[in-house]
C-alpha cells in the first residue's frame, strides 16, 4: 500500500472527490482527511489518531529498540555462570519479547501525543481551511487514483506518495 497526499480547497471538492475514490473503489477506511477543526467535516471520513499522530512510528521504534535491548539483557544473562542452553534460550526469548513489548508501550504514550511530523509541511494549508487528503491505495493504483483525482480536480495539489504505509495503521 501506498499513502497519497493531496489539498483541496473546499468542503465541496473535498465530497466529490470522496465519492469519486469510492467508485473506484477505494475502501472508506482507506481514506483519511485533516482539517482544520473549526471545520465540520461533516460525512467525510476524519483521519484517525493514527494519522494525526506519531503513533505508529512511535510503536515501531520503540518495538525494535526494546525488543533488541531484549535480546542484549538475554545474552548477558545467557554469559552467567550455571545458566544452561535450554534455560538461556527461555530468558532469551522471555526478555526480548518483554524489551519488545515494554519498549513498544513506552514510546507510543509519548507518540500518541507528538504531532505528525509527516502532516508538519501541511500545517500552513490545513490553517487557512484546505482540507488534506490521505488516501491510502495499493501500488499498483496509485497513478490510477492520481490520475482520476488531478483529471477530475484541477483544484486539487497533489504532493508526494508515501512510499510505504505501515501494516498496521
Amino acid at each position: 500500500m501506498r499513502r497519497i497526499y493531496f489539498l483541496v480547497p473546499d468542503h465541496d471538492s473535498a465530497k466529490k472527490i470522496v465519492d469519486e475514490l469510492l467508485l473506484a473503489r477505494i475502501d472508506v477506511k482507506h481514506i483519511h482527511i485533516v482539517a482544520n477543526h473549526s471545520l465540520a467535516l461533516e460525512e467525510l471520513p476524519e483521519a484517525t489518531i493514527a494519522q494525526t499522530t506519531d503513533l505508529i512510528p512511535s510503536l515501531e521504534r520503540g518495538f525494535t529498540i526494546g525488543g533488541a535491548t531484549g535480546v542484549l539483557a538475554g545474552l548477558a544473562a545467557i554469559a552467567l555462570p550455571g545458566v544452561g542452553i535450554l534455560a538461556g534460550g527461555a530468558i532469551m526469548l522471555a526478555s526480548s519479547l518483554a524489551g519488545a513489548g515494554v519498549g513498544a508501550w513506552a514510546s507510543s504514550m509519548i507518540g500518541i501525543s507528538a504531532p505528525n511530523s509527516r502532516l508538519k509541511e501541511y500545517e500552513a494549508a490545513i490553517g487557512r481551511g484546505e482540507y488534506l487528503f490521505l488516501v491510502d491505495v495499493p501500488k499498483d493504483r496509485v497513478e490510477e487514483i492520481e490520475e482520476l483525482v488531478k483529471s477530475h480536480h484541477p483544484e486539487a495539489d497533489m504532493h508526494h506518495t508515501e512510499p510505504h504505509i505501515p501494516a498496521f495503521p
